[in-house]
């Protein structure tokens, strides 16, 4: 898949916003260490950008 991300939760949300929360339940990640494959667009860079702390991001 070109332009595409693989997003990896690393840190839990327990204890987290629940904003936060909805933007990791919104990118398909609700487990530790689930990967997801996403397509590179401004609004999932976005989501990303507001959980940067609980996620690892790589550009495949």
């Amino acid at each position: 898949m070109a332009g595409a991300l693989k997003i990896t939760l690393i840190r839990s949300m327990a204890g987290k916003p629940e904003k936060h929360r909805k933007v990791l339940r919104g990118m398909g990640l609700n487990k530790l260490n689930r990967t997801v494959e996403l397509v590179d667009t401004p609004s999932i860079r976005g989501m990303v950008d507001k959980v940067s702390h609980l996620v690892k991001m790589e550009e495949s």
